[in-house]
């Protein structure tokens, strides 16, 4: 489902092969979040996505685990900004917003993260219409309207 909505929309663009289960289960264990079911789906069968600019619109899982760990240890950030701990960060626009679930309660929507002003806002009420809004947008940020 995932590789064809993404190859409809953006036969230019890139998806990587299927991130095993480990790899999925690793972000759930390391992280002590649960995945989201679609995002689980997305990297099970695609693990990452990428625009035909370059963009990682859906990072990989072990990026995944990467970003998180070093935005909830970073301690300039534990100063500057409101806690990551109940946010899932999966994707960016490539020029410093990040993109996320909120999973302290577990939410569907896709929410930006605005790295200069710290605001959380919802932005896709699913995966995969934050897949075809980005897709859609030709390179710009779709999420600002």
């Amino acid at each position: 489902m995932w590789r064809e909505l993404i190859l409809s929309l953006n036969p230019v663009g890139e998806t990587a092969p299927a991130a095993s289960r480990s790899a999925v289960e690793a972000v759930e264990g390391i992280l002590r979040q649960n995945v989201p079911g679609d995002l689980k789906s997305l990297l099970l069968e695609a693990n990452g996505v990428t625009d035909e600019y370059g963009t990682d619109l859906v990072w990989s899982a072990e990026r995944i685990v990467d970003e998180n760990a070093a935005f909830r240890a970073n301690p300039s950030f534990a100063e500057l900004y409101a806690s990551f701990d109940s946010m899932l960060f999966f994707g960016d626009n490539g020029g410093g917003d990040q993109f996320a679930f909120f999973c302290n309660p577990d939410r569907s929507e896709v929410v930006v993260w605005d790295h200069e002003t710290d605001e959380r806002r919802v932005v896709a009420e699913s995966l995969e219409r934050y897949v075809v809004r980005c897709l859609e947008s030709g390179g710009e940020d779709w999420y600002r309207d």
